[in-house]
């Protein structure tokens, strides 16, 4: 596959990812369709050597791995990324009247996302939602595949300062319009019935987010960039996913993570602070055989590649990175680093994925944010707090980050299906954070 294929794949892949919950419901096609095994957390698993499997949390995280056939030295060799991105989630009591016959939808800001991106768009909702069945209830997926909603800016004429730095109110600008008069109070709920062919008294409770409706492409006269919403960081869930697939290591567990709630600091039961990846990994050993010491070993001997996208320098603000740690649109793959340790590169992470690049002839960029600027955090970091291990934080340069519709070079999904795919398919021997074996 070439890198425009990839590239438009991956607008594929986040066009079927409306929320946290669809990117989940998209991986696990992925996985299904290459034989992997469904292990419910809440039943017995039989795992396997050279088997292949995925488990999932609240719908809206996942871990898949791949147990080696002959491993020799047991550790784990992982990849991190997350379902979710910056957006608007509706309230349960979703409808504000007025005035006059305006029906508009009062929603929440999830994430920090630029809230000017998301005026004058076609908008919709998806998510999911719970229905009573029987004396029972069962989730369902929702995505209304039509344009519903739009938060319209006010005319400059009565609002002249709009373009000296205006301030959204999220509790006034950027509220969308549902309706101006050809539906009531109470149609909001009758939709999402509709939509799902239930009965609207059997909807008991939803996740529903505003979704923008602009489809991802491939643009320039040389076909060098993608745009997308959802890019920051489906981008990498899709790449990581990709090389995960592809890579074969006899000699290691390999393991592929898209957790939820990165972008509300992911201290949440399916986030990368819970105990969903030391759950997994605790039962993948117990599973083939090996005591609680030697997991222990295994996790000290282990390695993790937290994958969450940079930022490139802008065209038109250069000032606002680093001058010489800094990185560009198809550069390929970006190793992050912070001297406050928001990202988890050292001198031996940075060294040890250097190394297998170098080896694969994928070409890596380094970032730090300018000395000034306080900038975020991602993932890494926060799930070492459960699994303590040698970790890299890269990702793959982009433009608007936390925009509605954000930008990135076309070559670079690619290198990174790439650059994954030797990682995994590298047998990573750690000696204690002073050197490793590649093999």
């Amino acid at each position: 596959m070439n890198y425009l294929d990839t590239a438009k794949e991956l607008t594929e892949f986040i066009r079927k990812s409306p929320s946290m919950f669809h990117t989940i419901h998209t991986v696990r096609e992925y996985l299904d369709a290459e034989g992997f095994t469904y292990l419910p957390e809440g039943q017995a698993w039989q795992v396997q050597p050279h088997g292949r499997y995925y488990t999932t949390r609240n719908g809206s995280s996942l871990i898949s791995f791949k147990t080696g056939s002959d491993i020799t030295d047991f550790h784990f060799q992982m990849t991190a990324a997350h379902s979710d991105s910056p957006c608007y989630k509706v309230k349960t009591v979703a409808e504000l009247e007025g005035p006059n016959e305006y029906l508009k939808l009062d929603v929440e800001a999830y994430g920090g996302m630029i809230d000017s991106t998301w005026l004058d768009r076609p908008l919709t909702v998806g998510g999911r939602v719970f229905v009573r069945e029987g004396n029972g209830m069962k989730s369902h997926l929702l995505y209304i595949d039509r344009d519903i909603l739009l938060i319209p800016n006010v005319a400059i004429h009565f609002n002249r300062q709009v373009n000296d730095g205006y301030k959204f109110n999220r509790q006034v600008d950027l509220l969308p319009l549902f309706s101006a008069g050809a539906l009531k109070k109470g149609a909001f709920d009758e939709m999402v019935a509709s939509e799902l062919g239930v009965a609207k008294e059997d909807i008991l409770a939803k996740d529903l987010f505003l979704v923008n409706r602009e489809t991802g492409r491939v643009w320039g006269y040389e076909d060098e960039f993608v745009s997308s919403p959802k890019l920051d960081d489906l981008e990498c869930s899709f790449a990581s996913l990709k090389a995960f697939i592809a890579a074969d290591n006899p000699k290691s567990v390999n393991v592929y993570c898209c957790l939820d709630n990165e972008e509300v600091g992911s201290n949440t039961k399916q986030g990368a602070m819970s105990t969903f990846l030391k759950d997994t990994l605790t039962r993948i050993a117990s599973c083939l055989g090996y005591s609680e010491e030697e997991y222990l070993q295994a996790v000290a001997k282990s390695f993790m590649v937290s994958c969450d996208n940079a930022h490139a320098v802008h065209p038109n603000h250069p000032e606002k990175t680093d001058a010489v740690n800094c990185c560009w649109l198809n550069g390929g793959i970006v190793i992050k680093e912070s001297a406050n340790q928001k990202y988890t590169t050292d001198a031996y992470s940075r060294a040890l994925f250097t190394a297998i690049m170098n080896t694969a002839g994928v070409p890596v960029q380094t970032f730090a944010n300018r000395s000034d600027v306080l900038g975020g955090s991602t993932l890494g970091n926060l799930s070492n707090i459960q699994v303590s291990v040698n970790a890299v934080d890269i990702g793959l340069a982009q433009l608007a980050m936390h925009s509605s519709f954000e930008t990135a070079g076309s070559k670079d999904p690619e290198y990174m299906i790439r650059g994954l795919t030797a990682y995994f398919e590298t047998d990573v021997r750690i000696q204690e954070s002073e050197g490793a074996l590649f093999e």
